[in-house]
């Protein structure tokens, strides 16, 4: 297949692209190096994938409606992994039309180009957050989802019904998942597995917000990964007569983690107990997510089979490699 992969520069969107080019499709990747965090980073994640001569990489912002426009048409796409996004709930406080730009003019323009194309699948990323508040675990793609924490949890909800409606007014294959708190190397600097092996690793306190008491759905990537591209092969058709051919799935690691156990296994990688800092809770966080991921198995037998401990332990020996070579 020839595959549009969007934010391919990113931390998911450059281990998807592997993955693709590794069993032989064809991959065209888009970023906008967004400085969002480093595009160091981001410029280091292309540079693994463009050895393969399947691979080939434009820089290009998904909320540019007329080179969007000019990408689909001229290109002879199968599917498109729509990844690209402006994330991060915190940041969405700081600048919040970062967020409209990105997660609904751009997603609006990845529908339009694949209207026009007759596109045979789009996958593209929601998130946990959409969940908000809700405090009945696990979470299932049946709970209400009408109480966002965030903005940038509003963006992804609107994608979902965004992509829903183009789904069925023009009978587009769609595959939506929401991404449970993906980490493993090359992942993003602002998130906490950099934030706290850097930390720890240099002698400086972590931030540990709501005085520990959180719980997250950890998920590594290599796992994610599996998931991605097998929901990407598996084209969904209308589940009852007349709705639209289109699916949404949780995609966790369904094992809710204690961040205190999280925290314990980065001192136990890097062999350095942790400084830790307590804080209160952040506008916008929730207390726990858990993906409850039975729909995804029995769709394309999704299981994740990394745990957390063996998954911090490759991140934080990525990271020494990473900043070693970054800094010789």
């Amino acid at each position: 297949m020839k595959v549009l992969v969007t934010g391919a520069a990113g931390f998911i969107g450059m281990h998807v692209a592997q993955r693709l080019l590794a069993r032989g499709d064809e991959v065209l990747g888009i970023d906008n190096l967004s400085p969002y965090y480093d595009p160091q980073l981001k410029r280091d994640r292309l540079a693994e994938l463009r050895p393969h001569s399947r691979f080939r990489f434009m820089e290009m912002d998904i909320a540019d409606r007329a080179g969007m426009q000019a990408l689909f048409s001229n290109e002879q796409l199968h599917g498109v992994v729509h990844l690209a996004a402006q994330a991060g709930v915190r940041y969405s406080l700081q600048n919040p039309h970062a967020y409209v730009d990105a997660n609904l003019v751009g997603f609006m323009n990845v529908l339009e180009g694949c209207r026009h194309a007759e596109l045979k699948h789009l996958v593209y990323a929601s998130s946990s957050s959409v969940y908000g508040g809700n405090t009945k675990m696990p979470f299932e793609e049946t709970d209400p989802v009408n109480l966002p924490q965030s903005l940038y949890a509003a963006t992804k909800r609107s994608n979902e019904m965004m992509a829903y409606s183009y789904s069925h007014l023009f009978r587009i294959p769609m595959t939506g998942l929401r991404f449970f708190t993906v980490y493993g190397p090359w992942g993003r600097p602002d998130m906490a597995p950099y934030l706290f092996t850097d930390a720890i690793a240099n002698g400086r306190p972590i931030k540990v917000f709501n005085e520990g008491r959180m719980q997250r759905d950890f998920t590594y990537i290599d796992d994610i990964t599996d998931g991605v591209v097998a929901v990407l092969d598996k084209i969904p058709t209308p589940p009852r007569p007349g709705e639209a051919p289109m699916r949404l799935f949780n995609i966790g690691n369904c094992e809710p983690v204690p961040l205190v156990r999280f925290i314990a296994a980065f001192e136990s990688a890097l062999g350095i107990a942790a400084v830790k800092q307590m804080l209160p809770m952040q506008p916008g966080d929730v207390v726990a997510t858990h993906a409850s991921t039975r729909a995804l198995t029995d769709w394309v037998g999704f299981r994740p089979a990394t745990p957390v401990e063996e998954g911090v332990k490759r991140f934080v020996d990525w990271y020494r490699g990473y900043v070693l070579k970054r800094s010789s």
